[in-house]
């Protein structure tokens, strides 16, 4: 087994003082428990905030950190205003609630990105020290979501897993972020992200659509130059486990307290005092069932456990009230002087107890409005080994694409759930096996062990099957230092895409301050000769790039001119009659197509379709291109499949055409280029074998040389443009390395 490096926001241990003596044990949970066995197995390291331990003597720290090694984990320190800012007010004030889809929770001007990611930065640190080659490193969940690509960055060749342990809202939930891109684009720094449900992974396939135009093929997306596998790994839990300790006699002997004769049944609900866990409508729902069932008071109680939940977070102080208030009421108007409708526990409770209430209950309620997964419900099926209670489970929790045999409710429906919770009551001993022996065997089936192995062996199977092609930041340096080096030296360069980054409309696209002094001093260099290779028009290539003292090729090749010099036409193009006919399908498809625009240029033309909706637009592409296809097959014409575009050119012309007057006037030089696209292709075909070809962005290319975006190949000219040609290669900036 590969070692294993994973990171999460907690480390699994607990820290405490026993008799005045510092002790440090292992701690449970979902994820301490599932991956606790790999992580043994491995020998690897887990990384995560160890909790709060700064005043601790020299002696005590001494301890720890001798106790650290022993269980292999590496400590990332947060200070307390860290832990505030970053994790309740970030992560759980931010993040949490428009996850789990209560955007009126989150606050009205959202800030804490820049805390956020220095916190990932400085997990993604700890990762890159403990990384050893060929290790595999897993990330969990929504506090970390910008350190798989920052990891990346600095370990371009890592074998990276992410899961997501909570929901993955709809793309127009998500969208509300202003900084959706920024943890988009950090998630795909992972070679898997993993789900709990495919629901959940086709909304973070439709928002990666939607904001950054990446098209996902069934479970796949290309992604700067790596195929990002998608995936749905339903987590469990230690289902054996809870099966023992279900059976033990503390257990039982607590079990034969609760039911006390068996002459009331017992509904339970065991939550976080969470908004997510629909505690307030529950409780509703079963002041509902009191009212409508009056033959049920005094027969029935509810013993609702809310577990203590981020109490420094100020909507969980008014969330507390308002529950408070909820059991006031129920109890004001139905108990009396034998019965208490409601038991309510406002702490956390031992394992023991909380087994031994799952197998007291008759009725076990989990209704979230919202959960990823809640494992709760299956640790309740994992308690019954009697193969008798019922589950009561809201659609809206993760778990109900598993527990088909539960029943279902919708927790925004109070009188429905009401109902619900009365039939729950009502089943019969027989029905209760059957859906109990249903959803056991899924529960056991694939418990959480299971869950954790499959994880990794995909990982690991995709990652061998797709070896990471993008440059890192060594590869980088080493370029431009050879390039620094050259006596003389090349530079061929596509604008959009390659140069600037692709803009919504063509017109938007005009070079910017930076892009502009990147050529300007890149051209200064003695023996240093730069060509602009463009589909753009001529006069646009003019107007934008003119004053520069460089070579433009303007319409894939079809004119070129010199620094200082006239444009000529490199090559004419055949009579082109079909024009017309063309030019009229494309607007005919702009009028219905929202978003999309005709660009007309002397030797062909383009059908944008970059602000059309990202799932219309494609279908409305290519059925345009197969039109054409059939209607131009005896013509002279190309049809070229672009970054959200359709484009049509004389046969004959493309970006290849400039190489041979190129080359013949620079023998022996050092030739690198550079393009985004298919007609790109086409120029790093001409080229000669030594010639330094790189394609950027996430498109295929039969080139071995990648780059990710614009923003790595205007580092690379930043420092070849920079430097001296003796100088040795400058450092580059931190954000890449």
């Amino acid at each position: 087994m590969r070692r294993l490096i994973i990171v999460s926001n907690r480390l699994p241990i607990s820290i405490s003082r026993t008799e005045g003596k510092l002790t440090v044990e292992p701690s449970s949970g979902g994820l301490a428990t599932g991956v606790r066995r790999v992580h043994e197995h491995s020998g690897g390291m887990w990384i995560g905030w160890p909790g709060h331990s700064e005043a601790l003597e020299p002696a005590e720290q001494a301890t720890l950190e001798e106790r650290y090694r022993e269980l292999r984990v590496a400590p990332v320190p947060l200070s307390a205003e860290e832990v505030e800012n970053y994790y309740e007010g970030f992560c759980n004030g931010v993040l949490w609630p428009l996850f789990h889809y209560l955007i009126g929770q989150v606050p009205l001007e959202v800030q804490g990105l820049e805390l956020y990611e220095t916190v990932n930065r400085r997990f993604a640190d700890a990762v890159v020290a403990h990384y050893q080659p060929n290790d595999t490193i897993w990330i969990h969940d929504y506090q970390l979501m910008l350190v798989p690509q920052l990891v990346r960055e600095q370990i371009p060749g890592a074998r990276i897993g992410f899961f997501l342990h909570v929901p993955f809202p709809a793309s127009d939930v998500f969208r509300t972020l202003p900084f959706r891109d920024r943890l988009l684009q950090g998630l795909l720094g992972a070679d898997l992200i993993g789900f709990h449900t495919a629901e959940y992974m086709r909304h973070f396939a439709s928002s990666a659509l939607r904001i950054l135009g990446v098209a996902t093929d069934v479970d796949c997306l290309r992604w700067e130059g790596r195929m990002v596998r998608l995936g749905v790994f339903p987590m469990g839990v230690d289902a054996d486990h809870f099966s023992k300790v279900a059976d033990s006699p503390a257990v039982t002997q607590q079990v034969h307290a609760l039911r006390n004769g068996g002459h009331t049944q017992i509904l339970v609900g065991i939550d976080r005092l969470d908004y997510t866990k629909g505690i307030p409508r529950r409780l509703m729902a079963f002041e509902r069932l009191l009212r409508d069932h009056p033959e049920l008071r005094e027969k029935v109680r509810l013993i609702q456990v809310a577990v203590p939940s981020r109490t420094n977070v100020e909507a969980y102080e008014t969330f507390r009230q308002q529950v408070d208030t909820l059991i006031g009421r129920i109890h004001g108007a139905f108990a009396t002087p034998n019965w208490v409708p409601v038991h309510y526990i406002f702490r956390g409770l031992p394992e023991d107890e909380v087994v031994a209430l799952y197998r007291a209950a008759d009725v076990m309620l989990v209704t979230p409005v919202r959960d990823g997964m809640n494992l709760v419900a299956k640790e309740f099926v994992a308690c019954r080994n009697d193969e008798s209670g019922v589950l009561v489970l809201s659609e809206f929790a993760g778990a109900a694409h598993e527990l088909a045999e539960a029943i279902h409710v919708n927790p925004f429906d109070v009188a429905g759930m009401a109902e619900s919770f009365y039939r729950a009551m009502s089943i019969g001993a027989e029905e209760q096996t059957t859906r109990m022996q249903a959803l056991r065997r899924r529960v056991f089936g694939f418990n959480v062990h299971r869950w954790a192995e499959t994880f990794l062996t995909v990982l690991e199977r995709e990652t061998e099957a797709a070896p990471m092609a993008a440059m890192g930041a060594s590869a980088i340096r080493e370029l431009a230092a050879r390039m620094r080096g050259a006596e003389h030296l090349v530079v061929l360069i596509d604008y959009d895409g390659t140069l600037v980054p692709i803009a919504d409309t063509p017109a938007l696209a005009r070079p910017d301050a930076e892009a502009l002094s990147l050529l300007s001093r890149l051209a200064a260099r003695p023996g240093t000769e730069v060509h602009v290779v463009s589909g753009r028009p001529r006069d646009t290539l003019e107007r934008w790039l003119g004053g520069l003292p460089i070579h433009l090729h303007a319409e894939h090749g079809f004119w070129s001119r010199a620094p200082g010099e006239a444009g000529r036409v490199i090559q004419e193009g055949p009579p082109a009659p079909w024009k017309e006919k063309v030019l009229g399908i494309l607007r005919e498809y702009a009028e219905r197509t929202p978003g999309t625009l005709v660009e007309e240029k002397p030797t062909g033309l383009a059908w944008h379709y970059r602000m059309a909706d990202p799932e219309f637009g494609p279908l409305q592409a290519n059925e345009m291109r197969l039109h054409l296809t059939e209607l131009l097959s005896n013509t002279p014409v190309q049809i070229l499949s672009g970054r959200k575009v359709i484009e049509l050119r004389a046969q004959g012309v493309n970006k290849g055409l400039i190489v041979p007057a190129v080359t013949a006037r620079n023998q022996g030089a050092l030739v690198v280029a550079l393009g985004d696209d298919t007609t790109d292709e086409d120029l790093f075909a001409a080229l000669p074998p030594e010639a330094i070809c790189i394609h950027v962005g996430p498109s295929d290319s039969r080139r071995s040389l990648r780059m990710r975006s614009p923003r790595e190949v205007r580092m690379l000219l930043r420092l070849v443009g920079e430097a001296p040609v003796q100088s040795e290669a400058p450092k580059l900036p931190a954000s890449v390395q």
